[in-house]
């Protein structure tokens, strides 16, 4: 069985104990989101969160799910916890490792064969330690998920930014690095810090070109990246309930791409019919049951400024199909103003690809709106301009459009449908002619679009919209095309003009598939043998880091002043670097290759403090490193935006830096720091990032009295001797500050075992 219905009947049981509760103490109606962080606090600690009057906060999360890439680092460090099995239900999903080349048969094969010591490695740790197990080709792992183990009401997190996607179905669903994930496989409560409500009150109704993929890029362009950070966003109103459940997925997706802790939708006709048609009759009649709980209370959404900490409103029935980029999710247009704006900043306007899937846009939903876009090229005899390629979300999704007729028609007109995976998406994408790194655009229905991303060239355009954008863009090979108001040329030289797209929401047939991939761990797992070659160079054992020897940190030098945007990306790239995820070491040779030096705006670029030469950023730690030495990392804004790549924060971890001070961070990032053990600290006063010279010595002169809320003095040292102290803030508990102390969170949990 995919779910298990006696937990989550457990769940609701809790929810309403926990919720009447909080009302007594709260004195107030409730937001959705308040219900369900409520009914997940760690035991005892309830009644200190009412209220939202707090700081760092445990919960206990019903589940925890894993990507490949990001699942090899979790789970090696889950063998060092000491435990026998995972406390709470865990899958791990396959689709990172999967390279788009030729197509899915192909790819696929070559997957397999290629990374057959990873698939084989995380099969036999799933095995012994009671995980179920999703096969290469199954499927992108959100929208597994969201087929088989999301629930309204209920809370999990996943070692990936995107596992918000499951808010769609009313979940909080948050990202979170390895090391969190192995707390909660434990048995241990998940820390996060209480968040602040952000409240969008949908009116109206989508119609005609406008998707939902158009209500999360209008809302991203009025955040902006960071808009949403240290805060859940909880989508209501008339508009909320009009959209399918996948759609609202779709929304709650890309809310990863405003920093927003995650995002949610009330209980509504939409998921029952979703989890209905998905098999899961018996969660709808057990949600029914607790309906009241599972959404907003009503003076909530009558009165939403008293509620939330901010509100956005928003008018389906005014909202303008959107085209966000290029090299951020947050700069919107809309396709009645991309003419000019292509024109005003020399955007290429030739289109060269077209790419939909992702777990973003990977449904069913989506495959049939965009086939009816590519239907109608194809009956008017229109030849498409562009490359065109989709990405289904899973073998369930994908058996069911073959049988429906889609994936036929998207070939006629020369589609490229690729493994059920990330592909492209997350740079595993073999672009002919990437290499060449021309100017060039492209468009897709994926979440993220910084630079160098989707294929290696940091010359491409990507800009981000919905599928059915996607295929009308692809089809006339234009930017500025809007298919609202501008033809196409068909092969007898007639205007035709698209029609709105339509797809069912759900499959009139259900949905079928032959085969799901999924494997259900050994019953007793207690013999099974994990092995990892020695020589391998994409997996390695853990050693455990070491911890802090109570002394100030003296010495260090600068390893690298970040300029500007450094997201996981640029910390940690993905694309050919996936293969080394289980191998810290290796992976370790791509630390912070995309970020931009400020003293020489290059790329891979620093100086030696020992050699006074220039060299490749991994290559300086390491050097560092071998002399003893500690070094230090300093950054701009919103620092380690992205993915939730635990590896940007265990790789400068592993090669000696022992700080990162920044202007701001994004959250996943700083907790994936204060895990392993590093000191994740921001400028008391932003303008001190100025003070920092490219030869400077660093000393921390007080961390010696490490405490909560108490900031530490940082001394800079300048190569002519003289000095600029400065205090740096920090956000440790006193439960952080055992991590770092003991080196790890991890250490302190195999401390414990």
């Amino acid at each position: 069985m995919a779910f298990d219905i006696e937990m989550i009947k457990k769940v609701y049981d809790n929810m309403a104990v926990r919720v009447n509760d909080a009302r007594k103490v709260v004195g107030r109606p409730l937001t959705l989101t308040e219900k369900i962080l409520y009914s997940h606090l760690w035991d005892g600690e309830a009644k200190q969160a009412y209220g939202r009057g707090v700081d760092y906060v445990d919960f206990a999360p019903d589940r925890v799910a894993c990507q490949d890439a990001t699942a090899q680092m979790a789970l090696l460090q889950f063998m060092h916890a000491g435990k026998k099995t995972v406390a709470v239900p865990t899958t791990v999903h396959c689709d990172h490792l999967i390279l788009a080349k030729v197509g899915a048969e192909k790819d696929l094969a070559v997957a397999k064969q290629q990374s057959s010591e990873v698939f084989d490695f995380l099969s036999s740790v799933s095995d012994k330690y009671g995980i179920g197990f999703w096969k290469p080709g199954s499927g992108i792992i959100h929208q597994s998920v969201l087929e088989n183990y999301a629930f309204p009401g209920g809370m999990m997190i996943g070692t990936d930014s995107h596992t918000v996607n499951a808010g769609g179905l009313g979940m909080l669903a948050i990202g979170v690095g390895g090391a969190d994930a192995v707390d909660v496989m434990s048995g241990m409560g998940w820390e996060l810090k209480f968040p602040k409500l952000i409240g969008v009150k949908l009116t109206g109704k989508l119609s005609g070109w406008t998707a939902p993929k158009d209500v999360i890029l209008k809302v991203a362009d009025i955040l902006t990246v960071k808009g949403g950070t240290g805060a859940i966003v909880e989508y209501f109103g008339e508009g909320a309930t009009s959209m399918s459940c996948t759609g609202k997925g779709t929304i709650c997706n890309m809310g990863a791409e405003i920093g927003a802790t995650t995002s949610t939708f009330g209980y509504d006709d939409s998921m029952r019919r979703y989890l209905s048609a998905t098999g899961r009759q018996d969660v709808v009649d057990a949600a029914d049951k607790v309906a009241a709980h599972l959404t907003g209370d009503p003076e909530v959404y009558a009165n939403p400024e008293q509620y939330f900490d901010q509100v956005i409103e928003i008018n389906l029935s005014e909202l303008e199909p959107h085209i966000n980029g290029p090299f951020t999710p947050d700069r919107g247009t809309p396709v009645s103003k991309m003419k000019e704006e292509a024109a005003a900043n020399n955007w290429p306007i030739k289109v060269e690809w077209g790419l939909i899937g992702s777990c973003t846009n990977s449904s069913y939903e989506d495959m049939a709106r965009a086939v009816s876009i590519v239907n109608q090229a194809v009956e008017h005899g229109i030849t498409p301009k562009a490359e065109f390629g989709i990405n289904p979300g899973s073998e369930q999704i994908r058996y069911t459009i073959e049988r429906d007729g889609m994936i036929a028609a998207f070939e006629k007109m020369g589609t490229k449908v690729f493994t059920n995976a990330c592909g492209p998406c997350i740079g595993q994408w073999d672009r002919a002619g990437a290499d060449k790194q021309e100017k060039n655009t492209i468009v897709h229905s994926f979440n993220r679009n910084f630079s160098k991303r989707a294929d290696g060239n940091p010359n491409t355009h990507a800009f981000v919209t919905s599928p059915e954008m996607v295929a009308a863009l692809a089809i006339s090979g234009r930017l500025d095309f809007n298919p609202l108001t501008d033809t196409l040329l068909n092969d007898k030289g007639e205007e035709v003009r698209l029609t709105a797209p339509y797809g069912d929401e759900l499959p009139k047939k259900g949905f079928d598939v032959d085969d799901n991939g999924f494997q259900a761990p050994a019953e007793d797992g207690s013999s099974v043998k994990i092995v990892v070659d020695a020589t391998s160079d994409r997996l390695q054992l853990l050693e455990p880091f070491e911890p802090w020897d109570g002394k100030n940190i003296t010495g260090a030098k600068l390893l690298i002043k970040a300029f500007g945007k450094c997201t996981t990306d640029h910390i940690s790239m993905a694309g050919p670097w996936l293969r080394f995820r289980g191998h810290l070491d290796n992976i370790s040779n791509n630390m912070l290759i995309g970020a931009v030096n400020a003293y020489n705006q290059k790329t891979n670029a620093v100086k030696n403090q020992l050699t006074g030469e220039y060299d490749a950023v991994p290559a300086v730690a390491r050097a560092y490193k071998a002399a003893g030495i500690p070094s230090v990392v300093i950054g701009d804004h919103n620092y380690g935006e992205g993915s939730s790549r635990e590896h940007a924060a265990m790789e400068p971890r592993f090669l000696g830096v022992k700080a990162v001070l920044v202007k701001s961070f994004a959250r996943i990032h700083e907790t994936n720091l204060k895990k392993q053990g590093l000191l994740g600290l921001t400028f008391a006063n932003e303008a001190d990032y100025d003070k920092i010279q490219e030869d400077d010595t660093i000393n921390f002169i007080d961390l010696v009295d490490f405490a909560p809320g108490k900031p530490l003095s940082v001394e800079f040292v300048h190569a002519d001797g003289s000095k600029d102290v400065i205090l740096a803030n920090h956000t440790y508990n006193a439960g952080q500050i055992g991590w770092y102390v003991a080196g790890s969170a991890l250490n302190l949990i195999a401390a414990e075992a």
